[in-house]
């Protein structure tokens, strides 16, 4: 009796990215084996309130949402900045897109020479500041990886939060000779006072919000006379 031959099992097929979806997917991110640039990522990948995507060294980088602290403080310290930052022409935005070559980073605070109204990204010779709010799990790239980086394409300044142990600290460093050196600096219960690239001062402690107090026994009678109070400012 003669036996079959031997057939060996059919190799798994590679995708072909000519027939991969055309609308953006982070399924491509498991097809893609190529370098990947901030066009590509902007191209292919969807857009996102959760985590977020850059590109660093043709390597896709996925950060998830950070704590509430940091949310706290980067809300906080947005609204006052960008008042400061609009009364010297200048324009504030919360994690935006800024292009670097084929590098996309995404920095909590982006304080640009020009507006962003109608784009999707900034190339960062319109950086004026770059800010990161450092994160526990992260400490590493927000304190050494980004200002380095941001340093070398020359953004003139860089701000860092800092909220280790629940005590917040602001610096602020400025691009001199290449490098960023100190310029201003406090923690909670101090003043932070910056003169450049616009005037802004604050009490690092505003930046974390606290439980509202408890009423005492005494607060229902005080409400009650509220309505009586009010009635006297309007007669």
């Amino acid at each position: 009796m003669a036996q079959a031959a031997f057939a060996p099992e059919p190799l798994p097929q590679q995708p072909d990215p000519a027939s991969q979806p055309t609308e953006p997917s982070f399924d491509v991110l498991r097809w893609h084996d190529e370098p990947w640039t901030a066009q590509l990522a902007l191209d292919l990948l969807p857009e996102t309130n959760g985590p977020k995507v850059e590109v660093l060294s043709g390597s896709v980088i996925v950060t998830p949402p950070a704590g509430y602290d940091h949310q706290d403080a980067e809300l906080d310290l947005a609204y006052l900045l960008k008042q400061a930052a609009r009364r010297a022409k200048q324009w504030l935005y919360l994690e935006a897109n800024v292009v670097s070559g084929d590098d996309l980073f995404i920095p909590d605070i982006v304080i640009l020479d020009v507006p962003g109204g109608g784009r999707t990204t900034m190339d960062i010779g319109h950086a004026v500041l770059l800010g990161e709010i450092v994160s526990p799990g992260n400490r590493r790239k927000d304190i050494i990886d980004r200002p380095r980086e941001y340093a070398a394409v020359g953004v003139p300044f860089f701000l860092r939060v800092d909220l280790r142990n629940r005590v917040p600290t602001i610096a602020l460093f400025e691009l001199v000779e290449g490098e960023y050196r100190p310029a201003a600096a406090a923690a909670a219960g101090t003043r932070f006072v910056m003169r450049e690239p616009f005037e802004f001062s604050i009490d690092p402690a505003d930046l974390l919000g606290e439980e509202a107090p408890e009423e005492d026994e005494e607060a229902p009678e005080e409400s009650a006379e509220a309505p009586e109070t009010q009635v006297d400012a309007e007669g």
